[in-house]
């Protein structure tokens, strides 16, 4: 006979049902709070790389229902917004390779004038004058952005619009870092280069 308090009563259909149904739940919020915290990062990068906000929306919806099937696969050896960041970069690239067309080249009717998107960015400039230079500047800046290669593109976007570190953009783009560094470094020169010869 068994001392009392250590019989266990047999597991019952029922009762490992409500286990499941509460470890779902569980998850679900768990991945409920992951999509809030980094949904606008995943759709500003998307945005960045495709230049339209239809797209870069369906893009985003993708990437995080793509996510949430693999949820429970998700082991955490990089932070979630890695792990959603690598979905995004595979497709935007397939995206485009299924389009077979290139990066950022879209219709005028959906794609994001410079207008819109430098009144997106942050300004402390007032007057009109120095808004339309900034307008300008950013023109520049995409137009310089628009000539770089894939990497390259996806490198310096990640850097600079979304401010990841070269070893979350390491693990992002499955990149060594010694090679994120280099596609910055060529980023850079050429737009650098391209500012420097529009003025």
């Amino acid at each position: 006979m068994m001392a009392a308090g250590t019989a266990m009563e047999p597991m019952t259909r029922a009762t490992a049902e409500e286990i499941a149904a509460r470890e779902l739940e569980t998850a679900n919020e768990e991945f409920s709070r992951v999509v809030e915290r980094h949904r606008p990062q995943v759709f500003r990068f998307l945005l960045a790389s495709t230049r339209d906000v239809d797209l870069a929306e369906t893009l985003t919806q993708e990437c995080f229902l793509k996510a949430h099937r693999n949820w429970s696969s998700f082991r955490g050896e990089s932070s979630a917004m890695t792990w959603l960041m690598r979905i995004a970069i595979n497709l935007q690239k397939d995206h485009w390779r299924n389009r077979r067309m290139q990066f950022w080249r879209q219709t005028r009717t959906n794609a994001v004038d410079v207008d819109e998107a430098s009144e997106w960015l942050p300004s402390g400039e007032s007057s009109a004058e120095r808004q339309l230079l900034a307008r300008e500047r950013v023109g520049h800046v995409w137009r310089a952005v628009k000539g770089l290669s894939e990497r390259q593109r996806t490198v310096f976007l990640l850097r600079y619009v979304e401010e990841q570190e070269l070893s979350e953009i390491a693990r992002a783009t499955g990149l060594s870092e010694g090679t994120v560094k280099a596609h910055l470094s060529r980023a850079l020169a050429r737009v650098r280069a391209e500012l420097g010869g529009g003025r």
